[in-house]
């Protein structure tokens, strides 16, 4: 009974969602009284958030974890914007380890009234693969990719068959969560085929948050890293933002040598700069 239950929220869930979808196509009406940002307008809000933090570390390297590394850019970035950027305020989802669930931290964006939403992550190439050992037995065991490499940002969207293990380790976040199904309408972050309910999630900003992304790519590019490009993905974090919202990864922490650069000062460093410069393009050709 329960099960069947479960089953008819989601599905009453998903329905509305596409329903509110196909009524915001043509003419999409404002989030919390917020508009898409137009030509002229001025940029005065960005939230900026960490990754993971608290109990969910996120993607662990041999030296460190995700969230440390997140928080870390995050609070960087927050400063120079502050210092460089007169007039542009900061708020940040998370300036200390702790667990902010992930339908907050979009919230915390929506409540300000935000122009931008910028969340920050480590990508990671190990991955979990289920084997048989030499007793015939099934274990879970990971598998280590050290020598993949680079950066890349996504927008909200669809996901592509090559991006479905980002999508799902980075929502997996939820699981963390209590009442993590009462919160997403059933949705099982650990279900590829559940991705649906946030690909029904249209984002009206879809456009400006590809702009973004592109900027920080190209600078990441200006950098000498490697460009994996900018993609769409269902993710949980940026399915509600119901403003211009991207989530970069700004390099391999499963890769020791991007590791160790994410670690560095003059790694972070450069990687401040790199979105920084991004934003500052977009905030000029919003503003022109």
């Amino acid at each position: 009974m329960t099960k069947n239950l479960n089953v008819k929220r989601l599905s009453l869930f998903v329905a509305t969602i596409f329903t509110l979808t196909l009524a915001t196509s043509a003419t999409p009406p404002p989030q919390d009284n917020q508009q898409p940002q137009a030509p002229g307008q001025k940029l005065r809000t960005i939230v900026l958030d960490a990754g993971h933090g608290g109990h969910d570390a996120g993607a662990r390297g041999r030296q460190s974890n995700e969230k440390d590394i997140a928080l870390s850019v995050a609070l960087k970035l927050g400063r120079k914007i502050e210092e460089e950027l007169p007039g542009v305020q900061v708020i940040f989802t998370r300036k200390t380890d702790v667990f902010i669930p992930l339908y907050e931290r979009p919230a915390v964006a929506n409540k300000n009234k935000a122009d931008l939403f910028i969340s920050i992550h480590c990508n990671s190439a190990d991955s979990d693969r289920r084997v048989k050992n030499n007793r015939g037995r099934y274990v879970t065991t990971t598998v280590r990719k050290p020598s993949v490499r680079g950066t890349e940002t996504f927008v909200c969207g669809f996901n592509r068959l090559g991006s479905q293990d980002v999508a799902i380790r980075e929502n997996a976040s939820i699981l963390l969560e209590d009442n993590y199904k009462e919160n997403y309408g059933g949705f099982d972050p650990k279900d590829p085929s559940s991705m649906i309910v946030f690909q029904l999630m249209k984002n009206q900003y879809r456009r400006e948050s590809i702009k973004l992304a592109s900027n920080m790519q190209d600078e990441f590019v200006r950098s000498s890293r490697v460009n994996r490009g900018v993609q769409e993905l269902s993710l949980a974090v940026l399915a509600t933002a119901g403003m211009p919202s991207v989530l970069t990864e700004i390099g391999f922490i499963s890769s020791p040598d991007e590791e160790a650069y994410m670690l560095s000062t003059a790694g972070q460093s450069e990687i401040v700069a790199n979105l920084f410069n991004a934003i500052k393009t977009y905030k000029t050709a919003t503003e022109r």
